[in-house]
């Protein structure tokens, strides 16, 4: 009988610099659930890779007096050693320059083209470098890069366009009839409200940019990124070429995973891409949150990253693995900061797991010289571990299903949390000065292993370099750690072997004196290869600040301000100025009327989360027409515009602003 098979991706990364813990976070979640999978009995495909064409490679190659190849050629090589370093079991590993991949690009323009869905015309607009996108008028904010905030410039070129806007019925009715395609379920809204603002044709080509894969009917043209990229799901398992012969075993994927911010690509422009193909689509497209370093996105563009080369040297994969896994709410964007990395290592890993397992075989070896049986349980607190062991198989299966990866490493961390109460609980100190005592002491260190045992074999996905070690503490090999042998007394007698700690206690003071020196270190080490910047000059048009009455406390008490979380809005017919937004304050949905049309799309502001003046009087708007119930918080910009205060996913709905 033919094993069920599993295909789950990463996005191919842009290999136009170092990878930084950002990337981490995405490979390594999809790792675990390919880990999971395989142990579950799944035949499982993991694909990763690189997306290597573009202006910014060319530009950074020439810079460096290499060929673009050469260039990504280095970066490539780096990225296979830090999946290496993070115990990153891919199965595959695409490459946009391979050439596999380039004939099937070809394959599906020329197929696209043949049948009417790409056509020839003339691209105007605003290009940003750094981000590889195009973007209309509407699009920028403060006449930047709505992404990274950067300088765009005029762009005019002939170009191939692909009819999205064709299979906008198409995707919405895909969105109604397959509700889990787009997860979280939160995100689906922007794209709906994306859609039905009216689909542009997709730029699909460029003449500018020689780097990337020829048209193969008009070379003068190269594939533009999102067609070159996202065919490396299909390429990869060989379909329109023979370098592969995995499409109809593994295709369609069962889950894409990327960042939220090309979630619209993947729930968009790909599914028409199928679609125009008659393909299959893909079952789930999953949009993670972001890692964030001081409030903001980690970025290469800006320059805010964390090395994960640097942390693994210094504690270990492993840690930064169950760190990221753990601490980041899946789904939403969660914080790295040093001093919450440190924290979660000493509590969970030194305290609790290590802290278990040293203890549990110190004591095994120093009463019955390392070997302990089965015996009878005995009581309430045995039937309450025994019971968790038990449960914590299917509950840990059930967060993996639904993707709630840290309530999954939860989930197995009551178990050695309960089962180092169960040591104060038991006292087999205190058990073991008295010899009639002695199966009852046997029989709580044997309790204690199988609770350590059932911890390792569902932690080897998440922990894969610690899970053997653990396992060969408890005298039991790597095939001990195998899903089917769950089951309470599967292994009747134990023999301990007394190892290294497994995760040292960090002293956190010290740790964070020594990393902000070598931040310090680098930081002068970079000012010196790159002099200062002049600072800009004080925009002329800004308007002098306008000084109110001072309010005591108590008079800015009164004014109640609150995160909201935007569930739609709508660009209003009778006023170019106002935008419709319905929100949720944390205890009901409000509608609120803001005058920002001209800065920010709708699209721009679903499903983010917003400062609002939660107490302002509910007022009358557009003769009547509509009642705007608060106000939406915004800074004034140099030229007159607005820049609304957003906040992290991670923030809550009703959450006050002090």
């Amino acid at each position: 009988m033919s094993k069920p098979t599993y295909y789950i991706t990463t996005p191919i990364y842009y290999p136009s610099d170092k990878l930084h813990i950002g990337h981490s976070y995405t490979t390594v979640a999809c790792d675990a659930l390919a880990r999971y999978k395989r142990m579950q009995g799944y035949d499982v495909m993991f694909l990763t890779g690189s997306d290597e064409h573009g202006q910014k490679i060319e530009d950074k190659a020439k810079a460096k007096g290499v060929t673009p190849k050469e260039y990504v050629d280095d970066i490539v090589a780096s990225i296979k050693e830090l999946w290496k370093l993070l115990g990153v079991s891919n199965d595959r590993y695409v490459r946009t320059t391979d050439e596999y991949h380039v004939q099937t690009v070809q394959k599906v323009f020329q197929q696209l083209y043949e049948q009417g869905d790409i056509y020839k015309g003339v691209y105007k607009g605003h290009y940003c470098k750094p981000c590889e996108s195009f973007w209309t008028d509407s699009q920028l904010k403060d006449g930047k890069c709505p992404d990274c905030g950067r300088d765009v410039y005029e762009a005019e070129e002939e170009a191939y366009f692909f009819k999205i806007g064709k299979y906008a019925p198409r995707l919405l009715k895909l969105y109604e009839e397959n509700p889990e395609f787009i997860q979280p379920e939160t995100r689906k809204n922007e794209m709906i409200a994306f859609i039905k603002q009216g689909l542009q044709d997709t730029c699909v080509s460029r003449t500018s940019v020689k780097w990337g894969i020829p048209v193969s009917f008009d070379p003068s043209h190269t594939v533009y990124v999102w067609v070159d990229a996202l065919s490396n799901y299909i390429s990869a398992l060989g379909w329109g070429n023979d370098a592969y012969d995995d499409y109809e075993k593994y295709w369609p994927a069962d889950i894409h995973m990327v960042g939220k911010e090309i979630l619209r690509f993947h729930t968009i422009i790909w599914p028409a891409i199928l679609m125009a193909l008659d393909l299959p689509l893909p079952k789930r497209v999953f949009g993670h949150g972001w890692v964030l370093l001081d409030g903001g996105k980690m970025s290469k563009s800006v320059g805010n990253v964390v090395d994960p080369v640097i942390l693994c040297s210094r504690y270990g994969a492993d840690a930064i693995r169950y760190f990221l896994l753990r601490e980041i709410p899946f789904g939403n964007d969660g914080n790295f900061s040093n001093e919450a990395l440190i924290s979660r290592i000493n509590a969970d890993l030194a305290n609790d797991l290590g802290n278990l397992l040293s203890r549990t075989v110190s004591m095994a070896e120093k009463y019955f010289g390392g070997v302990v049986r089965k015996q009878d349980p005995e009581g309430e607190w045995d039937e309450e571990l025994i019971g968790m062991i038990g449960a914590c198989p299917e509950k840990t299966t059930a967060c993996m299903d639904k993707l709630l990866l840290p309530q999954a490493t939860m989930e197995i961390f009551k178990v050695v949390q309960r089962a180092n109460k169960y040591i104060d609980e038991t006292a087999p100190w205190v058990l073991a000065r008295d010899e009639a005592n002695k199966d009852r002491l046997e029989g709580v260190l044997y309790n204690l292993c199988e609770a350590l045992r059932t911890a390792a074999i569902l932690l080897a996905p998440f922990l894969p370099f610690t899970a053997p070690k653990i396992a060969a503490q408890l005298g039991l090999d790597e095939a001990a750690l195998a899903f089917e042998g769950f089951a309470y007394g599967a292994v009747e007698r134990y023999t301990v072997h007394k190892g290294e700690a497994l995760f040292p206690r960090i002293d956190a003071a010290k740790e964070l004196a020594e990393l902000e020196a070598i931040r310090a270190e680098k930081q002068a080490a970079a000012a010196e290869k790159e002099p200062p910047k002049a600072q800009p000059a004080p925009a002329e048009n800004i308007k002098p600040l306008e000084h109110l009455p001072e309010i005591t406390i108590d008079d800015f008490c009164r004014c109640e301000l609150r995160v909201a979380k935007v569930l739609a809005c709508e660009q209003l017919k009778e006023s170019k100025k106002l935008l419709k937004l319905t929100l949720f304050d944390g205890e009901r949905e409000r509608t609120i009327l803001s005058g920002i049309a001209k800065w920010y799309r709708p699209e721009d502001l679903t499903g983010r989360n917003v400062g609002i003046v939660a107490n302002l009087a509910p007022r009358p708007m557009l003769k009547g027409a509509y009642v705007s119930e608060g106000m939406v918080m915004a800074a004034d910009t140099a030229d007159g515009g607005a820049l609304v205060t957003f906040f992290p996913d991670s923030a809550v709905p009703g959450s006050l602003i002090h």
